[in-house]
């Protein structure tokens, strides 16, 4: 109704103005007299609102249409009357509807052939760096502990390239199993343990129950502690020799926590500490942070239904839990 009637005050005000040029002419010829003058106004605005009132009932879908926003691009095949106005509104809509997904189609076949490639060349890289490894074992100290630990770290990035691609298709990387979590942080730490040795931060299990099993994706969770455990080390040397892990049960949830005691997150940084390429003030002090992981944490947490928590004080340390919802299956082995 409001889209109508902006359409149509101009017509509404010159019909008016014309109403009072046309009563001024008589009334300056000398015509006096008052009643035949209301009258023929009054005709005037009867046959006006007539015309309004069919014309907006003839054309109400139509409007009704420009007022209300599309919910999906399926909308745009939706029909009006069979007005000329309305006719070219759908046929406008159909061919940007073409349009689009022409231009998507494009644009998920570059995105396609863009993930395959980086997929490909991570892959591809693994492999030189796995004999660049086996050289430098065969090396005098400590030319053979500083070659592994620049691998170390090309590896570590390589597999935050590979998993932002594979963000984008999360979705149908995904292989939902019951995965022990005691065994999930054994893992970790063994693959980590040049990291731990190297920087002089080693982990320590805490809480502990053996015998609690998540239903979750147990590549991506391996990614998930990764990330927070790498980050608990860079923030912690020279500041503390130990990060604390724990797995417990709390009201029916399943938590994974991994606490360290170095630098802290200022209080203006954790809000955003989980957006892409954000760094902030610890990201500026240490270099080698990309803003990358904890979004990606973040990311995957979220798609695979489990919620991640952050308590951090400047100078005290950060901890990070993963919470397992109440739809998680929790048995005894």
């Amino acid at each position: 109704m409001k889209l109508f009637f902006k359409e149509h005050a101009l017509l509404i005000a010159v019909q008016i103005v014309q109403f009072f040029v046309i009563l001024g002419i008589y009334w300056l010829d000398g015509y006096r007299h008052l009643l035949p003058a209301l009258y023929a106004i009054f005709l005037g605005l009867f046959f006006l609102t007539g015309y309004l009132v069919y014309h907006y009932f003839s054309r109400r879908q139509f409007y009704q249409r420009l007022t209300n926003s599309l919910d999906s691009l399926d909308d745009s095949f939706q029909t009006t009357e069979p007005a000329p106005i309305s006719e070219g509104l759908d046929q406008l809509l159909k061919d940007q509807y073409k349009l689009y997904q022409t231009k998507i189609k494009a644009l998920e076949s570059r995105q396609e052939e863009h993930l395959k490639f980086m997929d490909q060349w991570v892959h591809q890289m693994k492999t030189p760096l796995s004999v660049i490894e086996l050289i430098a074992q065969n090396l005098d100290e400590p030319d053979s502990s500083s070659i592994r630990e620049e691998t170390d770290r090309i590896k570590t990035n390589l597999n935050t390239v590979l998993y932002m691609a594979r963000l984008r298709t999360i979705e149908q990387d995904f292989h939902i199993k019951p995965v022990n979590l005691s065994k999930m942080v054994n893992d970790v730490n063994g693959e980590n343990k040049r990291l731990y040795i190297r920087n002089k931060v080693y982990p320590h299990l805490l809480q502990q129950k053996p015998d609690i099993i998540v239903e979750t994706d147990e590549k991506w969770l391996f990614f998930i502690l990764s990330q927070l455990l790498n980050n608990a080390v860079k923030y912690s040397i020279g500041r503390s020799n130990k990060i604390d892990i724990s797995i417990c049960e709390k009201a029916g949830e399943a938590v994974l926590e991994v606490k360290d005691y170095g630098v802290g997150i200022p209080e203006a940084d954790k809000r955003r500490v989980f957006d892409p390429f954000y760094t902030g003030e610890n990201g500026r002090k240490f270099r080698e942070s990309t803003g990358m992981g904890l979004y990606l944490t973040k990311e995957a947490c979220d798609h695979l239904g489990h919620r991640i928590e952050l308590e951090s004080k400047v100078g005290e340390g950060s901890t990070f839990r993963i919470i397992f919802g109440t739809t998680q299956n929790l048995t005894t082995m």
